[in-house]
């Protein structure tokens, strides 16, 4: 699927505009007239933002050819209304998932996923420690794992929630780890990386994330991706002969009090050096993503935020507006399209 197949994003979507693209249907709900009328109210999306719409004919008839969640070709008009746009929708028609890159509709990294998992690789590779350094590897080059890591959001919600966002989050950590590491001779540098790529891999199956929207699995819910991730090292440690039980342990600890503390879902508190740096550097990148995320929808400037109940506080913001530019170190150099991380064959 081509950028011309898809159509028009939402963002380049002007006033009195004819519309014939694919968005992915992002809620729809019948409601009706004062008259009596009834009609559908809809969300659609893509990855450049989401347009309410709403279709007046034959609502029963459209409302029983498409999903939320799937991809629907939506032709109409584009009209303001009390300065709001929205679309005027005559048709809708589903699309099949196989004629579609889900990349142009859900939101995803801006970075380069095969040079984030190539550099992942490079510090697993830098590991001095033979046993981790096996470990680690066993996670990396295996194809299948690498598929499903690549694409995860590292949340729902709150950072990193985006396709290609738990890779992001993690390499981030590691190179915030290597570089605490640099400054102190003490740190057991090879399982403070360990701990650092490893820690949030039970969020592979913590989340559901095959289709928008992203939702917790049942066993993610019911066990959390700290204890999901520990169940799925304790596997691959077995098939490392050798591997010291007590090196075992310390990183199972660094999984699982990577957030601190018991409120925050952590099974156990800190108790090594490597463990209080890693639950700091994976708050920090946690909480920078999600400052950016915001700062990224307003304007040039500082700008106060509403309270932000899960940091209990206000924000101020320094605007970047949607032209910000980010780091290009490892970022494509023209993310005009990407294709799906699950489609992509990635090699070691």
């Amino acid at each position: 699927m081509n950028v011309d197949a898809k159509g028009d994003f939402v963002k380049d979507i002007k006033d009195g505009q004819h519309i014939d693209a694919l968005f992915l249907l992002k809620s729809m709900n019948k409601a009706e007239t004062r008259a009596g009328k009834t009609y559908l109210a809809l969300k659609v999306m893509d990855r450049s933002g989401e347009l309410a719409g709403r279709v007046w004919d034959r609502a029963d008839h459209w409302f029983d050819q498409v999903e939320i969640g799937r991809v629907v070709r939506v032709c109409g008009q584009s009209q303001s209304y009390k300065d709001v746009l929205q679309l005027k929708i005559n048709s809708l028609e589903a699309v099949s998932d196989k004629e579609v890159d889900m990349a142009f509709f859900v939101p995803a990294t801006v970075f380069d996923i095969e040079q984030m998992a190539r550099e992942l690789r490079k510090f697993a590779r830098g590991v001095t420690d033979e046993f981790l350094n096996k470990l680690l590897l066993k996670f990396l080059l295996n194809k299948k794992f690498m598929a499903r890591f690549c694409q995860a959001p590292a949340a729902k919600s709150m950072h990193h929630a985006y396709v290609g966002g738990l890779l992001e989050h993690t390499l981030h950590v590691t190179r915030l780890a290597d570089k605490v590491a640099e400054l102190y001779d003490s740190i057991d540098r090879s399982l403070l990386l360990a701990g650092a790529i490893l820690h949030d891999i039970g969020k592979i199956d913590e989340f559901s994330y095959a289709a928008y929207p992203v939702d917790y699995s049942d066993v993610g819910r019911l066990m959390g991706h700290m204890v999901l991730g520990v169940e799925m090292i304790d596997k691959k440690i077995k098939k490392v002969t050798g591997f010291p039980p007590e090196t075992a342990m310390r990183l199972k600890h660094l999984i699982l009090s990577h957030h601190g503390r018991y409120e925050f879902g952590s099974p156990a508190l800190p108790m090594l050096q490597e463990a209080f740096i890693l639950n700091f550097v994976d708050d920090m990148d946690a909480k920078i993503n999600y400052m950016e995320r915001l700062s990224s929808q307003v304007e040039e400037g500082y700008h106060w935020s509403e309270y932000q109940r899960n940091m209990e506080r206000y924000l101020f913001l320094r605007g970047h507006g949607q032209e910000e530019k980010l780091s290009e170190s490892i970022r494509e150099e023209k993310p005009e399209v990407k294709k799906p991380p699950t489609l992509w064959d990635i090699q070691p």
